[in-house]
């Protein structure tokens, strides 16, 4: 029995010997044919969904061009139309624009123009669908100066300050006695970027210089193909144009974005020798083949795990990860019920707390307002002050005329206190008080009259650039003189630790009226907290910080705004900015 036992045991070695072998031969052929599986099915289907991908691409460069040379022959014939309109040639014979604009809105909503204007004869700006252009002068622009030289409608690409493009027709517009004026039609030729701007593609449109007009990118406009190419450019539709995939293609690639390949095709525009241009990424094709090989990749995998499944079944292993992974269930949701409990803890007491935050802004408010009226009332105090001391000494030296001068000042101080308190009072409810034209220049005198005090004590040079022609704003003198007073003062605090205190004021007036006080002191440190209430750097008692906090919200309630920033030579620049009038019409920028 004992020798037949073994026997049979030594037959089983070799027998399991020849087994294990065969195996492992039958899983090298396997993998092997994995291989040269995947391999193939890459190559064929790279070939075939690239050439597929190209097909598409071509398509939408055709749809491309065909949708702007159908969107520039639709504005072209425009311009000829309301060059014969009788009703613009009415206006400009008679100089009567009254209903001039109203008109050009209308045609405006029919076509889908982005904006039309007349001109008249000397390149101002007449009538126009966008208000905040009248007035322009266009003499030296191209569409005018083209316009008028032609007979015919003159197409234009004007690059903007942004570095985007302007597209214009534009006609003159003549009767028996001559040319009147230029009629002038925006074409909206940006809303092909945005539409392009969903897409994988890189997009760009040129003219015959080869300068890039349209792109996705905004970086290419106004720069040749080559230079636009070798920009590193953020986060966009190039970087989704060269996020190319591995070089597995078996095409060789059209073009090369930052060392990697994408397709590029050109389509020429039946316009003025414009090209269209496109770079498609070889990422969707990379997808679609990953696809299918990792369905395959799947299958023979699935095959190797079952075959090793049969040769080693770890069924304790997986029992223990499973186990584990209980006890680790167990104690998440012990975790997650002590934070539902937390939360509910949580909300019970924000309820609470909500109730207390309601009653501390409202006691926040309150002292907001009495310092408010602390802050602003010291400066006319502290003048009044001064004024009596001189009165007195004047009448002790008898000299009484003088002494009812500054009784006079005193008495404008009084009412200035009253006004402030007006104010004050009107900071709950915004309006309430009309505007009225306010002399810049005459503000300004009377505030350096305040601050003359002040002045004389602390020996400060001053020096003042005003314009020649006076310089309007509509407005509240009282609070416009609020906040000359509160820069000046600011300035005046800057230069106390310097040695030759300076302040600079230069009224300017072009199409807003700039203030602008300039000191050379040490400058601004912190300007995220410069406007903000209750924020200063000055010593304790000598301001509350809230001079700046209110001038920015009187300026703001004007219709203009209130900046700060370091000068070149040391320092710090507050600018006030308001609405200038000219010809009693109110031009904001």
């Amino acid at each position: 029995m004992t020798a037949a036992r073994d026997a049979t045991t030594s037959s089983e070695k070799p027998r399991s010997r020849t087994t294990s072998w065969r195996v492992r031969l039958a899983l090298l052929v396997l993998m092997a044919v994995a291989a040269v599986t995947v391999w193939v099915t890459n190559r064929a289907l790279t070939d075939r969904f690239t050439e597929s991908t190209r097909n598409r691409a071509e398509l939408r460069l055709a749809l491309y061009s065909g949708n702007l040379v159908s969107e520039l022959g639709r504005h072209a014939i425009v311009p000829q139309l309301l060059a014969r309109d009788q009703a613009l040639i009415s206006a400009l014979q008679s100089n009567d624009f009254s209903l001039s604009t109203q008109r050009l809105i209308s045609f405006v909503e029919e076509i889908g123009a982005a904006s039309i204007m007349l001109m008249a004869q000397d390149g101002r700006t007449v009538a126009a669908t966008d208000r905040n252009r009248l007035g322009e002068t266009h003499r030296n622009a191209a569409y005018f100066v083209d316009a008028l030289r032609s007979k015919t409608t003159v197409f234009s690409a004007i690059r903007t300050e942004v570095g985007s493009y302007r597209f214009t027709y534009s006609r003159r517009i003549v009767d028996t006695s001559g040319i009147l004026g230029v009629i002038v039609v925006e074409v909206d030729l940006q809303k092909f970027e945005r539409a392009w701007a969903g897409i994988s593609d890189a997009v760009m449109v040129s003219d015959s210089t080869g300068t890039i007009l349209l792109a996705t990118e905004s970086r290419w406009r106004g720069l040749s193909e080559e230079d636009a190419l070798q920009l590193q450019t953020p986060e966009g539709a190039i970087q989704r144009a060269i996020r190319a995939t591995t070089d597995w293609t078996a095409l060789p690639a059209d073009a090369y974005l930052q060392g990697e390949a994408v397709m590029r095709l050109e389509s020429r525009i039946p316009f003025q020798g414009w090209r269209l241009t496109s770079f498609t990424t070889y990422a969707s094709i990379r997808e679609r083949v990953n696809t299918v090989l990792a369905l395959e990749i799947m299958g023979f995998a699935i095959l190797l795990a079952l075959a090793f499944y049969a040769l080693s079944r770890r069924t304790a292993l997986r029992m223990a990860l499973f186990q584990r992974e209980s006890a680790e269930l167990r104690v998440l949701n012990a975790r997650l019920q002590r934070e539902i409990a937390e939360r509910e803890r949580m909300q019970e007491t924000l309820a609470v707390a909500e109730q207390s935050l309601a009653q501390s802004s409202k006691l926040a408010a309150l002292g907001e307002m009495s310092a408010a009226v602390s802050h602003e009332l010291n400066q006319p105090l502290a003048a009044m002050k001064t004024y009596l001391a001189g009165a007195r000494l004047l009448l002790n030296r008898n000299r009484p005329e003088e002494a009812l001068a500054s009784f006079g000042r005193i008495d404008d101080l009084i009412e200035r206190m009253g006004a402030i308190t007006r104010q004050l009072k009107s900071y709950a409810r915004k309006g309430g008080d009309a505007f009225s034209p306010v002399n810049m220049g005459d503000a300004l005198a009377s505030s350096l009259s305040m601050m003359e005090p002040q002045l004389r004590q602390r020996h400060v040079k001053i020096a003042r650039i005003l314009p020649e022609q006076p310089v309007y704003v509509m407005g509240d003198r009282m609070r416009i003189e609020q906040v000359m007073v509160n820069l000046l003062r600011n300035a005046l605090d800057a230069t106390k630790s310097v040695a030759d205190p300076e302040v600079e004021i230069l009224l300017a007036a072009g199409e807003t009226a700039t203030l602008s006080v300039r000191d050379n002191g040490m400058g601004i440190k912190d300007f995220g907290s410069l406007f903000e209430p209750f924020y200063t750097t000055k010593q304790p008692g000598d301001g509350v910080g809230l001079g700046l906090a209110i001038s920015s919200g009187i300026v703001n309630d004007l219709g203009g705004r209130l900046t700060a920033r370091n000068g070149q030579n040391g320092g710090a620049v507050f600018e006030m900015q308001l609405p200038i009038l000219v010809d009693g019409i109110e031009a904001a920028e």
